[in-house]
């Protein structure tokens, strides 16, 4: 039986990853762990994270999950959610600035307190609700899910879309920003699949039948 591992340092909204990663794969040993061992015998492994960069790099640390990240993603899928995918990058401005795994290169940005549409429509901060992702790169977890589908996002700070090697997904909000990126066995969202119904539920699906490269 294939078994995905979906990291708990804390940090994560695991119970809907958990839930949703079974509703779509039912044939699928799905672990919430902490546990090393777990982790590195599991077939595919999840990264969730929700809060502040601060407070999910010194527990992903401490745990040791950064060490651990790197040595999976070498020959197993890999997928980061949300605060997950921007652990994956090299810095974020977040809490005065705070240096991630650095499996990616960009940087993570603040929208700003003064984020304004092309339109001078002012925006909300954080971007929280649906918006489009429009796909960058042909990917297997994109299978059957269409340009520009919508998905649910929740987030104050993001990655750069502009000259993003590794762009997988583009949206816009008063920026254009990385919905997604992908690199080798690494596929990581910026919005929660976990909450976007069948577009969503489709990407689960997808990463779990996903062999990597």
């Amino acid at each position: 039986m294939k078994t995905v591992a979906i990291i708990d340092y804390g940090m994560g909204n695991l119970h809907s990853v958990s839930k949703a990663v079974e509703h779509v794969a039912p044939d699928v040993r799905v672990l919430v762990t902490d546990n090393a061992d777990h982790i590195r015998e599991a077939d595919r492994v999840i990264l969730p994270g929700v809060g502040a960069i601060r407070d999910c790099m010194a527990e992903i640390r401490r745990l040791g999950v950064d060490a651990l990240v790197k040595e999976v993603a070498v020959d197993r899928p890999l997928l980061g959610i949300c605060v997950g995918m921007q652990a994956l990058m090299s810095r974020s401005e977040e809490n005065g600035g705070v240096d991630c795994i650095n499996l990616f290169p960009a940087q993570v940005r603040y929208f700003g307190d003064n984020l304004l549409e092309q339109n001078a429509e002012r925006l909300k901060v954080p971007h929280m609700g649906w918006n489009e992702v429009y796909q960058a790169v042909d990917h297997p977890v994109w299978h059957n899910i269409a340009d520009g589908e919508r998905f649910y996002f929740v987030h104050s700070f993001y990655a750069e879309a502009d000259h993003n090697p590794d762009l997988a997904g583009r949206t816009h909000y008063g920026v254009d920003l990385a919905a997604a990126v992908a690199r080798d066995n690494i596929f990581a969202a910026q919005f929660h699949p976990e909450k976007s119904h069948n577009a969503g539920l489709q990407l689960l699906k997808n990463f779990v039948a996903w062999t990597g490269t």
